[in-house]
C-alpha cells in the first residue's frame, strides 16, 4: 500500500482493472494523495504456445508496487464482507471485465468510479475506441462516471476530449487516452472527496453502442470504399487484427481461403482501375482495389508466419497474384 502523507484528505481505494490500458491509471493513483489498499483484477489467464498462466498487466504492476491483489469474482456476501473489511471509500475502475451486483456497488461511500474511453453517452460498451475509429470520428475522449446496473449508463463526473488523428490505429488512440484518462480519474477522485463535484445524468440524445469487436468484424470488405477499408484496418489494429483471404488458383501450390493478416493500409486516390479485391503487385508496392480507389498494403502477415513488407510477400507469390490477370482477395474464408 502507498499513500502521500502530506494531505489531510486521503481516500482509501480499491482499484479494479485488468489490461495494459488500465496500468497508467493505477500508477497515477499510487502517486496521488490517496491510498490504494488493494487491486482487483481478473484471474491469471493462459497464453502463448505453452499455454502458461500469465498474470494480467494490472496484477503485475500492483505486485511490483507491493499492493495486495484480489482475483475474486465480485459477487456474494463474502466479497461484500471483504470490501467492508478493507474500509474502501471509493473503487476506481478501468477496463476490469466483470459486471457488478447492486450489493457490491453499494459498499464504497463514494461509489465505483469508472473511467471509460469515450465521451458518454457515445460508444457505450466494450470497444469504444475501435468503434470511434471505425466510424471515422474526428474527436473522442474519456469519461469518468459512477457505475450503476446499466451498461455505461451512470451519472457523469468528468470528461476529457482527444482528437482522432488521420492515421491513428485504435492502439495509438487508446495509448493516448489511457494517459490522459489517468489524470482525469485522479482529478475526479480529488474533487469527489473535496465535495466540489456533483454527478450529472447522461444526456438522452447521442447514445451509441460499441460491442466487442469480433474476428469477423476484422475481415476486410473490399467492396467497401477505400476510406472505409482504411478505417476498418486501423480500428482493429493491433487486435484482433485485420485479415483477408488468398484466392484459390488451379495449378498453383497455395491453399484456397488461407488467411492473410493486414497492417494499416494507405489510400491511393490516384489508382482507380482495380476491381474490389483485385491485386496489382509491383517491385515496391502492392495495390488492392476497393469500390472507389485502391489502397496500398503496408505490412502483411501470412498465416503461420511473421509480419513482412507487402512487396516482399508478393514476390514469393507471383504465380498466385498474376494468375488470370490479377488475383482477387477475400473471395473465400475459413
Amino acid at each position: 500500500m502507498r499513500r502521500r502523507p502530506d494531505y489531510d484528505r486521503v481516500v482509501r481505494l480499491l482499484f479494479a482493472g485488468t489490461p495494459e490500458p488500465a496500468v497508467p491509471s493505477l500508477r497515477a493513483l499510487l502517486a496521488s494523495r490517496h491510498e490504494v489498499v488493494a487491486v482487483l483484477t481478473r484471474a491469471d489467464a493462459r497464453a502463448g504456445r505453452g499455454r502458461r498462466l500469465v498474470p494480467s498487466p494490472v496484477r503485475a504492476a500492483a505486485e511490483e508496487a507491493g499492493v495486495p491483489v484480489l482475483t475474486d469474482v465480485p459477487r456474494g456476501e463474502d466479497f461484500v464482507a471483504r470490501l467492508r473489511e478493507l474500509e474502501v471509500d471509493a473503487a476506481p475502475v478501468v477496463a476490469y471485465g466483470h459486471l457488478l451486483r447492486p450489493d457490491v456497488l453499494a459498499v464504497p461511500r463514494l461509489g465505483w468510479v469508472n473511467l471509460h474511453f469515450s465521451v458518454l453517452p457515445a460508444w457505450r460498451g466494450a470497444a469504444p475506441v475501435q468503434h470511434a475509429v471505425l466510424a471515422g470520428d474526428e474527436v473522442t475522449g474519456a469519461t469518468t462516471f459512477l457505475l450503476d446496473e446499466g451498461m455505461d449508463t451512470g451519472p457523469v463526473l468528468g470528461t476529457a476530449t482527444e482528437t482522432v488523428r488521420p492515421r491513428d490505429t485504435s492502439g495509438d488512440l487508446l495509448e493516448r487516452l489511457a494517459t490522459s484518462g489517468a489524470g482525469l480519474l485522479v482529478a475526479t477522485l480529488d474533487a469527489l472527496e473535496d465535495g466540489t463535484l456533483a454527478p450529472q445524468p447522461q444526456p438522452a440524445d447521442g447514445v451509441s453502442v460499441a460491442p466487442k469487436i469480433t474476428t469477423d468484424d476484422a475481415r476486410v470488405r473490399w467492396d467497401d470504399p477505400a476510406h472505409a477499408v482504411d478505417r476498418r484496418v486501423r480500428a482493429v489494429t493491433p487486435a484482433p487484427g485485420a485479415w483477408t483471404t488468398l484466392p484459390a488458383t488451379p495449378g498453383v501450390d497455395a491453399a484456397p481461403g488461407v488467411r492473410l493478416g493486414l497492417g494499416p493500409v494507405t489510400p491511393r486516390p490516384d489508382v482507380t482501375d482495380l476491381a474490389p479485391g483485385q491485386v496489382r503487385a509491383g517491385k515496391r508496392e502492392v495495390l488492392v482495389g476497393t469500390s472507389s480507389h485502391a489502397v496500398e498494403l503496408g505490412q502483411v502477415r501470412p498465416e503461420g508466419k511473421k509480419p513482412m513488407v507487402a512487396a516482399d510477400w508478393a514476390r514469393g507469390l507471383r504465380g498466385v497474384l498474376d494468375a488470370a490477370g490479377g488475383a482477387v482477395l477475400g473471395q473465400e474464408a475459413r
